[in-house]
């Protein structure tokens, strides 16, 4: 305790990172602030449909996503999420059209065009997922619509707010970024999260406290969630270290090099980055079926809109396996890891410099891929297990799957940034026993 509060007045006396700090806490209340801030025209007394239609199933993650906003009609129920699958979509052209390869490679100017794509195919996402909301938002609002409002221009109006507010959210996690603590975006979709787990945490403490014995099955359920916690760590900071041996140079009279190092190859390097992929896709349904279910619906559509479902979970797995390895592959270069250990004077003992170290790297991580991908996959799909077992459905989203993943992930980044605040500045760390472990991509990347 005592170290946390000498931690927490070394933060405070770095100015730089006590602005950072509070820049990032006024733009998150900015945000939160907004999630409440109810469309034009509608009532928020009676959305008591739309909030119970978002209390579960697929309906429940996605408004977790939002932070409530989309249960409130807010200005801001879209979320983040547009914005996320405009990255993947353009991630994934990156790697099959050339035209965005070449634009990968040219470095910042690059990177800049391809941003700007990524905002451009956010705002068309938006334009269609804006009315899509609009329309389930007359069906279960009903009489909390304004009797005297113009249905065509409320459609109009409430599409540019509500694709205003997605692209307001979206600046908002990049100043973040800029002005924060950093990863900005990430930290709106970790608020978003967090802000549903009080209200989840309550309503199923109530729902077990009103049956025999239901105490106990929620101090086993506290327990549980506590142990996948502590896996999730292991599965966002798991490492497989190959060992290096650098060659001696000697200048002169001195010699350099010659110590063993070792490259830490991680057992899930695309961290939670397969999940928010497939989820997106996952969410693809509600759209062609629209957010209200109708008894004509295909009954495949229906199962794939029901997170307990055998055939949302078997896709939802199969793509988080082939998303891992796509990932994976566009993150890791054994090659330039060759290239870079050979110029350096380094090899792997017992392993040729060159083609045939770059085969060993790649070896070694396609073995430990196809175990972390079925790992993350089982975190994944463990919601829908807790579901069975009559967890409630807002509280059994946190017993894996993306939003737990997140918040890991997200706070060892974070962490990580105000550890290297506090060491530039000559202060101990967040922890007496080493570096705290972050990630070096995934959702933090955005």
């Amino acid at each position: 305790m005592r170290k946390a509060i000498e931690t927490l007045k070394n933060i405070w006396k770095i100015e730089d990172l006590r602005h950072r700090i509070l820049i990032t806490i006024l733009f998150v209340a900015i945000y939160r602030f907004g999630s409440f801030v109810v469309l034009p025209g509608i009532s928020p007394g009676m959305l008591a449909n739309l909030q119970k239609q978002t209390s579960e199933g697929l309906m429940a993650l996605l408004n977790m996503f939002s932070g409530g906003a989309f249960s409130n009609a807010s200005i801001f129920a879209l979320g983040i999420m547009p914005y996320i699958s405009a990255s993947i979509v353009i991630q994934l052209l990156g790697v099959a059209v050339p035209y965005f390869q070449k634009l990968q490679r040219e470095g910042e100017s690059g990177r800049t065009k391809m941003n700007q794509y990524t905002r451009y195919l956010t705002i068309a996402i938006l334009l269609v997922q804006a009315p899509s909301y609009l329309m389930n938002l007359k069906m279960q609002a009903g009489s909390s619509l304004n009797s005297s409002l113009n249905w065509t221009a409320f459609m109009f109006t409430s599409t540019i707010i509500l694709a205003a507010g997605s692209m307001f959210i979206l600046w908002l996690g990049e100043r973040i970024t800029d002005k924060g603590v950093g990863n900005g975006i990430s930290i709106i979709i970790l608020i978003g999260i967090i802000a549903r787990f009080p209200n989840s945490f309550v309503q199923e403490f109530i729902s077990r406290t009103d049956k025999n014995g239901g105490l106990v099955m929620f101090l086993f359920e506290i327990v549980f969630l506590l142990f996948v916690t502590g896996v999730a760590i292991l599965l966002v900071q798991g490492t497989r270290k190959v060992p290096v041996q650098y060659a001696k140079k000697i200048v002169g009279n001195k010699q350099y090099g010659g110590a063993r190092q070792y490259i830490p190859l991680k057992v899930n390097a695309a961290n939670v980055m397969p999940i928010i992929f497939a989820q997106a896709i996952m969410f693809i349904p509600i759209a062609f079926i629209g957010y209200a279910k109708s008894s004509g619906t295909n009954s495949l559509l229906q199962a794939l809109t029901d997170y307990t479902s055998f055939a949302y979970n078997l896709i939802y797995v199969v793509m988080i396996v082939l998303f891992t390895y796509f990932y994976t592959a566009i993150t890791i270069n054994p090659t330039q890891m060759a290239e870079d250990m050979k110029r350096n004077n380094g090899f792997i003992p017992g392993v040729k410099p060159g083609k045939k170290t770059a085969e060993y790297i790649d070896d070694i991580m396609s073995k430990i891929t196809l175990p972390g991908s079925f790992f993350l996959a089982i975190v994944a799909i463990l919601p829908a297990f807790a579901g069975i077992f009559g967890v409630q459905s807002g509280f059994a989203h946190f017993f894996g799957g993306t939003s737990l993943l997140i918040i890991v992930g997200v706070v060892l980044d974070t962490l990580q940034q105000v550890e290297s605040h506090l060491l530039m500045r000559h202060y101990d760390g967040l922890l007496k026993s080493g570096r705290i472990k972050g990630r070096t991509n995934g959702v933090a990347a955005y």
